[in-house]
């Protein structure tokens, strides 16, 4: 088995340019967006409020002429603090540090799978500020298994997902949920590399606290090594 400090060099290695996993928009309509806690513009912003946090994406794409936003990997992001899901009295046990990467676009986008694999696991992780309608994927390469997983997608998307269907690279696996059923969040996919997936099914955490994001970054690497938009 692959040791897991080789694990991203495996990943990267994996693709040889960008790999589209939303429709099929080339990378040159993607925009990296700052959601960080140092991003001053968020103040302005009721990230509460799903419609205004729309807006503020929606702005922010008119402005770069893209039609995807994109980013988060290792983030230390505000907007979880107001779901109860995430927030801690502890600051050290606080989810506040993202661990995928978000593409922020239109609902109803087709999610498109970058690598052929198998459906592992799906659930719909209806608390308020979590994935919503989620995918898991597993992936077998030589002797290596990972999985791959898809968060706030519609509920559609769910409902002829079977465990263990054979998934092909560019198969459509689901297509992106608005805020009614995505975890109340502007519509986007979140997109996670996971080595281990520890005996989760449907779910795995993809917002960290600060005590263990040591061994998640490990465990889950930057999704960017695989797609390479940047």
């Amino acid at each position: 088995m692959i040791k897991i400090e080789a694990f991203s060099e495996f990943i990267s290695g994996l693709s040889n340019g960008f790999m589209p996993i939303i429709s099929s928009l080339p990378k040159e309509q993607y925009a990296l967006i700052d959601l960080s806690i140092t991003n001053k513009e968020l103040n302005t912003v009721d990230i509460s409020c799903a419609r205004s946090f729309e807006q503020y994406i929606r702005k922010f794409l008119e402005v770069n002429d893209a039609q995807v936003a994109y980013g988060g990997y290792n983030e230390k992001r505000g907007i979880y603090k107001r779901s109860t899901h995430f927030n801690q009295q502890d600051v050290n046990k606080e989810r506040n540090i993202h661990l995928g990467i978000d593409l922020w676009c239109n609902a109803n986008t087709a999610v498109l799978s970058p690598l052929c694999g198998k459906i592992h696991s799906f659930n719909n992780n209806d608390n308020y500020g979590d994935y919503g309608p989620t995918i898991i994927l597993e992936h077998q390469y030589d002797d290596v298994v990972f999985y791959t997983l898809y968060g706030h997608l519609t509920i559609d998307s769910l409902s002829k997902t079977m465990i263990g269907e054979e998934i092909s690279v560019g198969d459509t696996i689901g297509y992106l949920g608005d805020a009614d059923v995505n975890g109340e969040y502007a519509p986007h996919l979140h997109f996670q590399i996971i080595k281990d997936i520890q005996g989760n099914i449907g779910d795995y955490p993809g917002v960290s606290n600060k005590s263990d994001i040591a061994f998640y970054l490990q465990n889950c690497p930057d999704p960017n090594l695989l797609l390479k938009i940047y």
